[in-house]
C-alpha cells in the first residue's frame, strides 16, 4: 500500500452520527448508554442536519506549542558535551524515518490512515460495536485523532499547565468532538505525511522514549532511518502502553506484540511472507542493543564542572529568556543549541597537565584546579580538577559535585587563600599611584601598628600586625622588582603601607578577582599577603587582564543561542573594559617576567620559546599554593590544597614524591608548564609588545597615600593599641628559590573525605604568608 493514496471524503453529518454513537457509548453510562446510541445512529439523518455547522466552520489557522526537545551543549568545536531533556526526545525530518516504522504504525494504529479526513467512520464502527458487545475496549481514534491529542498534551506539559493536560485526556463527548473538529481541519492543512511524521515524533515509543528517534537509539542503538522491518514493528506495537510492551522488561509480551504488527503488516501488504517469517522468528535478545542516554552534564566527562558552570551561567544570564524559569523550561524542552568557548583540546591538554602532577584520589587526599581564560574576550578555554563529578565513596574518597575553580554563585566554594598571588595587586597599585619597581623599600621591618595603615574605605580593619619573611629571603632594603622576583613579604608589606589597602583589593576586583561567595575582599592587612580566599577562575581572568594591556573582560562560557528552528536567539559577545593604563599592566608584566626567569620563585613555569609572566603563592602553613600567569595567548590560574578548607600540605607525598613544604612554585607551577606547552605546541611564539614606564614616573604625579596622604591621615596620630603578639610562623613557607630536600619514606595515609560536600570558609583573620 503506498503513501500516496487519496483521502476519500465522507459527509460529515454520517460522521458525526457515527463518532457521537461511539462516544456515548465510551462514557460513564457504559451499556446504558449503548441502547441510546443505536437509534441515534439510525437517524443518521437528522444528526447529520443538527451538526454539520459543527464540522463546516473548521479552524483555519492552527497553532501548538513544538514537541518538546533535547537541548544540546556543544564545545567550541561543535562537538557534542552534553543532553538536557524533561522528555527523551530528538525532533527528525520524514526522511529520518524508515519506511518500514510509517508503514508499521500506519498498519497496526489506523489502517485506512490514507483513505479518511481525520475521522474513520470504519474504525469508530468497529470500536464502538466491539465496545457494546463486551469485547476489548478499543477507541477508534485516527492518527490524526491521536496526533491533536498528544500536541495538547505537550502544551500543557510545555507551558506547566495541568489543567490543559486533563482537558485533553479527559473522556467526554465535546472533548471528542473538539478533537475530531481539529483533526478534519489538520487533514485541510497538511499532508498525511506531514502528519505522520509529525506523530512519529511526539508520541512514546518507550517508557520514557518519545518520539521514533530516541527510541531507536535506545533499544537498538540505530536512527530512525536505518530500522529494520522487525525493529520498526516492535517500536510501532510499543506506543498502545508503553510499560506493558516494553521488550527490555517484558520481552515475552514485546514479542507477542511485535509478532501482531508483522501479521498486519503483511495482511495489508506492506510486507513479503518471507519477510513476515523472518521478522517473528528474530528474538528479541537477538534485536535489542540497549544504549541509555545521560541527562545532564554527568556524559561530559573531564568538562563535567565546565558543563555545570555553563547550565549555571545560562540560567542565571539576562541575555536570553524571561526569567530562570522559563530559561529552565526552554533549556530542558526548548531543543536549543548551545554554542561554548570550551577548546577540547586545550580541556584534555588541562587534564592531563593537573592529573599528572596529583592523580585522581591520590593517596594525600589533596586536590588540584586549573581554569583558563583569553585575554581580550574572557573566554573560558579550559577547566578542569583532579576529582570525579558525584559523591565521596569509600572507593571514590575525593569525588564532589562542587566545582572547586568558581563560587558558590556558580556550584563552587568559598574559594581559597591566594597567598603571595595577592602580592600582584599591590605590585599594581604602587605602579599605578606612579612609583617605580626600581624605588627601594624595607625588607626587614616586621611590626606595624594599626597607625601605620591606611584603610579609607573600612577603617576599622586597620590593626597591629607582625609578619615575617622566609629564613634567608629578604632583608634591609631592597628594589620592588627583586623583591617581586624573591616574593618577600616584609617588602610587600611595607610598600602597602604607602599606599591604600582600599585602592589594592580595589584593582584586584576591578581586573577580575572574586571570593568564592560574592563578599567584597576585605582590605585588611593581612589581605597584601593572601589572606582572602578566591577563586581560580577569576584569578586567571585577572591574568588575562594584564596579558591584554589593561583591558578586564568578563568570563565566558558561552557565544550563542539557536532554538529549535534555527534561529539564534543569543548572540553574545565579550564585555570588556580597561581598567589598567597599558604602561602600568605592561610594567607589571616585566616585572613578573623576573618571577618566572631564572632565579625567581616560578622558574618551574618557564615555556621553551615563549615570553610568560607569572606569580607564585603559598597560603600560611602551606593550606593552599598557587600559581598565576600568562603568554601572549592564554592566562592560567592552579590551585593545589584540600577543598575542605585549611589543611597544611607539610611533610606530604604527593604523587609519591614525599614533599617537607610544598609550595606554588613547585606543583601548580610545573601544570602550568606542562599546559602551556602542550597548547602552544607549533604555535609561532608571540613575544609580549610591552609599553613599559621601565622605572621611570614619566612625569607622572605621584600620589600621597597610605602614611604620606594627609588627607586620608588625622593630624594628630590616633594612640596605638598594644600590639597583640604574632602566632609563630611555620618553618618554612612558600617562596623559597631552593627546591626542598626531596625523601622516600612510605606514602602516608589519604585523610578521610569530608563530612560535608560544600567546602566550609576558613575563619576570616587566616593571615597569608607569602
Amino acid at each position: 500500500m503506498s503513501s500516496s493514496h487519496q483521502a476519500t471524503q465522507a459527509p460529515p453529518g454520517k460522521i458525526l452520527a457515527m463518532l457521537l454513537a461511539f462516544l456515548l457509548a465510551c462514557t460513564a453510562g457504559g451499556f446504558a448508554l449503548a441502547g441510546l446510541a443505536m437509534p441515534f445512529v439510525a437517524a443518521a439523518g437528522t444528526a447529520s442536519n443538527a451538526t454539520t455547522s459543527l464540522f463546516d466552520d473548521l479552524p483555519t489557522e492552527l497553532t501548538f506549542t513544538e514537541p518538546s526537545e533535547q537541548s544540546v551543549i556543544l564545545a567550541a568545536d561543535g562537538t557534542e558535551l552534553a543532553r538536557f531533556y524533561a522528555e527523551n526526545r530528538v525532533v527528525i525530518g520524514s526522511d529520518d524515518i524508515s519506511k518500514y516504522l510509517k508503514d508499521a504504525v500506519v498498519s497496526i494504529e489506523d489502517e485506512r490512515f490514507y483513505e479518511h479526513n481525520g475521522i474513520d467512520p470504519q474504525g469508530l464502527i468497529g470500536a464502538a460495536f466491539n465496545n457494546f458487545t463486551g469485547g476489548r475496549l478499543a477507541g477508534g481514534s485516527t492518527i490524526t485523532q491521536q496526533y491533536v491529542k498528544n500536541l495538547l498534551i505537550e502544551e500543557g506539559r510545555n507551558s506547566n499547565d495541568p489543567d490543559l493536560i486533563a482537558e485533553a485526556t479527559e473522556r467526554t463527548i465535546a472533548r471528542k468532538l473538539s478533537e475530531a473538529r481539529t483533526a478534519m481541519a489538520i487533514e485541510k492543512q497538511m499532508t498525511k505525511d506531514e502528519i505522520l511524521t509529525g506523530y512519529i515524533n511526539i508520541v512514546m515509543f518507550g517508557p520514557s522514549q518519545y518520539g521514533a528517534e530516541a527510541a531507536s537509539q535506545y533499544f537498538f542503538s540505530v536512527s530512525a532511518k536505518d530500522l529494520t522491518i522487525p525493529q520498526a514493528a516492535m517500536l510501532a506495537g510499543i506506543t498502545q502502553s508503553p510499560a506493558r510492551w516494553n521488550p527490555v522488561t517484558n520481552p515475552e509480551e514485546a514479542k507477542s506484540r511485535r509478532d501482531t504488527v508483522l501479521a498486519k503488516m503483511y495482511e495489508l501488504g506492506y510486507i513479503s511472507e518471507q519477510e513476515f517469517r523472518d521478522g517473528v522468528n528474530q528474538s528479541i535478545e537477538e534485536m535489542l542493543n540497549v544504549s541509555r542516554p545521560v541527562n545532564g552534564c554527568e556524559s561530559a566527562g573531564i568538562s563535567v564542572y565546565f558543563c555545570d558552570y555553563v547550565v549555571k551561567d545560562l540560567l542565571a544570564s539576562d541575555s536570553w529568556g524571561e526569567s530562570h524559569e522559563d530559561r529552565l523550561n526552554q533549556l530542558y524542552r526548548g531543543g536549543l543549541v548551545i554554542h561554548t568557548t570550551l577548546d577540547p583540546a586545550k580541556q584534555q591538554a588541562a587534564y592531563d597537565a593537573v592529573t599528572t602532577q596529583v592523580p585522581v584520589n591520590d593517596p594525600s587526599g589533596i586536590e588540584m584546579a586549573m581554569s583558563s581564560v583569553t585575554p581580550g574576550t574572557g573566554e573560558i578555554t579550559s577547566m578542569v580538577q583532579n576529582t570525579n563529578y558525584g559523591t565521596a565513596t569509600a572507593e571514590d574518597p575525593n569525588a564532589t559535585t562542587v566545582n572547586l575553580n568558581v563560587g558558590t554563585d556558580r556550584g563552587g566554594g568559598y574559594g581559597f587563600q591566594s597567598g603571595s598571588t595577592f602580592k600582584v595587586y599591590t605590585l599594581i597599585e604602587w605602579i599605578r599611584s606612579g612609583r617605580s619597581v626600581q624605588e627601594q623599600v624595607n625588607a626587614s621591618r616586621d611590626e606595624y601598628t594599626r597607625d601605620d595603615w591606611t584603610i579609607s574605605c573600612a577603617p576599622e580593619l586597620a590593626d597591629a600586625y607582625n609578619p615575617s619573611n622566609i629564613e634567608g629571603i629578604g632583608s634591609g632594603m631592597m628594589t620592588v622588582l627583586e623583591s617581586t622576583t624573591k616574593s618577600v613579604n616584609l617588602s610587600f608589606i611595607d610598600m602597602a603601607t604607602q599606599l591604600d589597602l582600599c585602592n589594592i583589593t580595589g584593582v584586584a576586583e576591578q581586573m577580575g578577582v572574586r571570593t568564592g561567595n560574592g563578599e567584597p575582599l576585605m582590605p585588611r592587612p593581612s589581605a597584601v599577603l593572601g589572606s582572602n580566599n578566591v577563586t581560580p577562575l577569576s584569578t586567571a581572568n585577572s591574568m588575562a587582564t594584564l596579558a591584554s594591556g589593561g583591558i578586564m573582560c568578563e568570563p565566558m562560557s558561552f557565544t550563542k543561542i539557536e532554538n529549535q528552528e534555527g534561529d539564534t536567539i543569543a548572540d553574545i559577545s565579550p564585555t570588556c573594559s580597561r581598567v589598567l593604563d597599558e604602561e602600568v599592566a605592561d610594567t607589571t608584566t616585566k616585572a613578573l617576567q623576573t618571577v618566572v626567569a631564572d632565579g625567581g620563585t616560578g622558574f618551574r613555569a618557564q615555556v621553551a620559546g615563549h615570553d610568560v609572566a607569572g606569580k607564585t603563592g603559598t597560603a600560611n602553613m602551606d593550606y593552599h599554593a598557587w600559581f598565576m600567569g600568562y603568554t601572549s595567548h592564554e592566562a592560567t590560574a592552579i590551585w593545589l590544597g584540600h577543598m575542605e578548607g585549611n589543611v597544611s600540605m607539610f611533610y606530604t607525598t604527593i604523587n609519591g614524591q614525599y614533599n617537607v613544604e610544598v609550595y606554588g612554585g613547585l606543583y601548580p607551577a610545573l601544570a602550568f608548564s606542562s599546559y602551556q606547552t602542550r597548547i602552544l605546541e607549533g604555535v609561532e611564539p608571540e613575544p609580549f609588545n610591552l609599553q613599559t614606564t621601565d622605572g621611570d614616573t614619566g612625569g607622572a604625579t605621584i600620589l600621597p597615600q597610605g602614611r604620606d596622604n594627609p588627607s586620608i591621615r588625622q593630624a594628630t596620630p590616633t594612640p596605638v593599641r598594644p600590639a597583640p603578639q604574632p602566632s609563630p610562623e611555620p618553618e618554612p613557607s612558600e617562596e623559597a628559590s631552593e627546591e626542598p630536600p626531596a625523601e622516600d619514606p612510605p606514602a602516608e595515609e589519604a585523610p578521610e573525605p569530608p563530612a560535608e560536600e560544600q567546602p566550609s570558609p576558613p575563619a576570616e583573620d587566616t593571615e597569608g604568608d607569602g
